[in-house]
């Protein structure tokens, strides 16, 4: 049996999304620029993938700009908005517990010679709101906060942070990295007072290399990519047709059976917390119940290292993470577990489990089983 359980890293596409690609590419090729019938086709896919998500969101058509993934979309948002603002202040806000495109970028902008404050988390890695209050100032002028965390699967209180953001200085702009949330919860940035929202493809059964960008129609931002003018100057490139409309696809197809999706994935995650907690000396990190996300699972093993488990479940066909992919080939401790306050000895041995759609519980049966014969074979081979 082969069992993916590494779905907050990348998803398995939709069918319906890989055909409609297959076809753009082999028919509809044209350049949405072009002003031949080609290019009025290829421009048709664009717009109608722009109203489906503008209609998703709950935002205006305008308001959305198409990018390579969830990394450039973070970069737009975190330097055009800090270059484009900083005239009114030059300090930024973000949380410990942030994915590397975020934390490497505002590494970036310090060096540039911006403030910024890193929030701290509680032992499940959630922000307090009160230290979010503290550090807003009066230089303040853009705040990033993660919907969901790609490592534990914590959940950020965004409509309160919004809230508190917009009545202290309804300047202040508010990012959400919601490449993790998005597919998984019904997201509306009017509503959260969000005023810039990142969103990835692959991370919902769509294609890699395409994504989102939201920006209410009143935010200042400056491009950090320079060409042809496309999107209106804000991301200039011949815009990717075939990853554009499968992107839309893969939103009409996951907010299509949202409820019943999330509700199955529950279901796993409380059958698979119950199975993985009778193996001896395991902790679950973050919130391993509804209040944390449907889809991510992350569990300590003490005394194994988590590469040997990760292999020794590859062995038998079940594909897992030893945590953030996009910092996988990096040899150090997680900055989400440290911030959590996880003990030292476990930071090495954390393994995410991460579900999607596509899992069965014979999946999460079988992997239960096969965990319960080789933790404690490696445990006696790490002793000796």
């Amino acid at each position: 049996m082969e069992v993916y359980l590494d779905n907050s890293a990348t998803t398995r596409c939709f069918d319906q999304v890989a055909e409609l690609m297959t076809h753009i590419m082999c028919e509809d090729y044209g350049n949405p620029s072009s002003l031949h019938r080609k290019g009025v086709q290829a421009e048709k896919y664009v717009r109608y993938a722009k109203e489906v998500i503008a209609r998703n969101l709950k935002v205006n058509e305008k308001e959305i700009f198409f990018t390579s993934g969830g990394t450039e979309s973070d970069n737009l948002a975190l330097r055009g908005c800090a270059y484009a603002n900083c005239r009114s202040g030059r300090h930024l806000i973000t949380t410990r517990v942030e994915h590397p495109a975020i934390l490497q970028t505002m590494r970036h902008l310090e060096e540039e010679g911006f403030r910024v404050t890193y929030l701290p988390v509680d032992t499940k890695g959630c922000i307090r709101l009160e230290d979010l209050e503290r550090a807003i100032t009066g230089e303040t002028i853009l705040v990033s906060i993660m919907h969901t965390n790609n490592e534990v699967g914590s959940l950020q209180p965004i409509a309160e942070a919004g809230a508190l953001i917009k009545g202290m200085n309804p300047r202040i702009l508010f990012h959400v990295d919601a490449v993790q949330g998005y597919g998984k919860f019904r997201i509306h940035p009017k509503k959260m007072k969000i005023d810039l929202l990142s969103v990835s493809g692959h991370k919902i059964h769509g294609p890699k290399g395409v994504g989102f960008l939201y920006v209410d129609e009143k935010v200042k931002i400056k491009p950090v990519i320079f060409g042809g003018g496309q999107q209106s100057g804000m991301r200039s490139g011949t815009e990717n047709v075939p990853g554009i409309a499968g992107l839309a696809k893969a939103v009409e197809l996951i907010y299509g059976n949202l409820d019943q999706d999330v509700a199955k994935m529950y279901q796993m995650k409380k059958a698979f917390v119950e199975g993985v907690r009778q193996i001896d000396d395991v902790i679950v990190n973050g919130h391993p119940d509804e209040t944390g996300a449907p889809h991510v699972v992350s569990v300590s093993f003490r005394g194994v290292r988590s590469e040997v488990i990760l292999h020794a479940l590859e062995d038998k066909g079940i594909y897992v993470s030893a945590g953030s992919a996009c910092s996988a080939h990096k040899p150090q401790p997680s900055a989400t577990l440290q911030a959590m306050g996880i003990d030292k000895e476990l930071l090495g041995s954390t393994i995410r489990f991460s579900f999607s759609v596509f899992t069965t519980m014979d999946e999460i049966n079988y992997t239960l089983r096969t965990m319960y014969d080789i933790i404690p074979m490696l445990r006696r081979y790490t002793r000796k």
